[in-house]
């Protein structure tokens, strides 16, 4: 089974290893991420303070200039620890032991504005780029939906699929073959913000009973939650899950 999931706008600072895109998953996309992190920088350098404003969705001038980073030598960590937004803050992945954090650096992928679909366990630099934003003339989810999705097909065609993202990165990549989803209501009302939050505690209780198929995620349980309904659509189960 693999996981799909969403990144975060938040970012940790810091790192500890050099930058090496060629070492990110899928290696053939390594001229493909070139080109595009070489845009990138290059509409950093040019300094344009409504361009970057936009890209980055920042306002302040003072924001805006710090985060005009020479990412080739910038210092990396695990993107899953990289990532800070509520999802990733409810699954405290270096809260969890090291057969749980193995479990996620082996099990899943996030979607990158910049960067395009990487390991959880891939090192990347601190970076920003608002999502759906593009880099100079490149829109970057039709990039990389152009170059990576069938590798993602290939990649997965063994494999039970847990997509754990929002719908916007369906434009990088759409499941052909069977997947299933989660939905959260609460009182009758689906949940946007506060999904983010439990997707987050649903795959670190994955994580902790290193979950290996959907049957067994179906019947794990997870505090607060009770599954409601399960509807299947063409390729699609939802797992509709009650919070209370």
């Amino acid at each position: 089974m693999k996981i799909l999931l969403a990144p975060s706008e938040t970012k940790k600072s810091g790192g500890e290893f050099p930058f090496d895109p060629s070492q990110l998953l899928f290696t053939e996309l390594a001229p493909f991420r070139t080109k595009l992190l070489h845009a990138y920088v290059n509409v950093l350098q040019k300094g344009d303070l409504a361009v970057l404003s936009k890209m980055f969705g920042l306002k302040k001038e003072a924001d805006i200039r710090a985060n005009q980073r020479d990412l080739i030598h910038e210092l990396t960590m695990k993107a899953i620890e990289r990532y800070t937004g509520v999802a990733f803050d409810y699954l405290g992945y270096t809260e969890l032991d090291a057969s749980a954090q193995q479990y996620i650096d082996s099990h899943v992928i996030l979607f990158s504005n910049l960067f395009g679909p990487i390991k959880a366990s891939d090192l990347i630099p601190e970076y920003k780029l608002k999502q759906g934003e593009p880099v100079d003339d490149i829109k970057v989810e039709k990039f990389y939906h152009e170059h990576s999705a069938a590798l993602i097909e290939a990649y997965l065609k063994d494999e039970e699929i847990l997509d754990l993202r929002a719908g916007f990165y369906d434009k990088f990549y759409k499941p052909e073959k069977a997947y299933t989803t989660l939905k959260f209501i609460k009182e009758g009302k689906v949940v946007s913000h506060w999904a983010k939050a439990y997707r987050g505690i649903v795959l670190r209780e994955i994580a902790k009973a290193e979950v290996e198929t959907l049957d067994d995620f179906m019947k794990l349980p997870i505090e607060g939650l009770s599954i409601e309904e399960i509807q299947t659509k063409k390729n699609k189960t939802e797992i509709i899950y009650s919070i209370g």
